[in-house]
């Protein structure tokens, strides 16, 4: 168990433990990736469902940007699972991941938009967003698609979902995308830990050639 979740009292901290447990003994048995997102789907689900866990401390809104706080780190870095505290109104940029990835819905609701690059370069939205809802769960993957935009459901309220990444997703290097294909690396970091965070999106994607 994260030691960041140390002194903290939720309601019951019990149903985390167990998740990571679960998904610990599931990558153990190193099944495919398409095992991984379908039985770690499952899993997640069971624990969004019930909004009684998560400690305050990990789900506190920031007026200026979205926060992305950790809750667990695999010592092997398998995997990692963050809470992903969105204010009212707060979206991400268009954005990758690289690696396997599970959005579980807690509270509040997101949307979540596909977008791919066209023949010329340019990221284009695909299809209608998802709607994700308490207890809903969305896979990404290099494999079924990596590529999207997030931005809370409510203009008024906060809203917070639980992620769960194939990797130390905070040290993990990713890009943001523009419209018009020109990128940004960034390493996301932590919300609660001394790791840089680069995901600076007052800066304007630089063209890469």
């Amino acid at each position: 168990m994260s030691q960041l979740l140390n002194g903290a009292s939720p309601a019951n901290l019990a149903r985390l433990r167990n998740f990571i447990r679960e998904l610990a003994e599931l990558l153990d048995r190193t099944p495919p990736e398409a095992e991984i997102l379908r039985a770690g789907s499952a899993l997640l689900k069971q624990l969004v469902s019930v909004d009684d866990w998560l400690p305050s401390a990990f789900a506190h809104p920031n007026a200026d940007r979205y926060q992305q706080f950790l809750l667990h780190a695999d010592s092997r870095e398998r995997f990692s699972i963050v809470s992903f505290v969105w204010g009212p109104g707060q979206a991400t940029p268009i954005h990758d991941h690289t690696i396997w990835g599970l959005i579980g819905m807690l509270r509040g609701a997101e949307y979540s938009q596909p977008y791919q690059a066209g023949p010329d370069g340019r990221f284009s939205a695909v299809g209608a967003a998802t709607h994700l809802r308490p207890g809903d769960v969305e896979a990404v993957s290099p494999t079924i698609g990596d590529v999207h935009k997030v931005h809370n459901a409510y203009i008024d309220k906060a809203s917070i979902s639980i992620h769960v990444y194939g990797a130390n997703i905070g040290a993990v290097k990713r890009s943001v995308y523009a419209e018009d294909g020109s990128t940004k690396p960034f390493i996301s970091g932590y919300s609660n830990t001394m790791l840089p965070n680069i995901w600076d999106r007052s800066a304007e994607p630089n063209k890469t050639h």
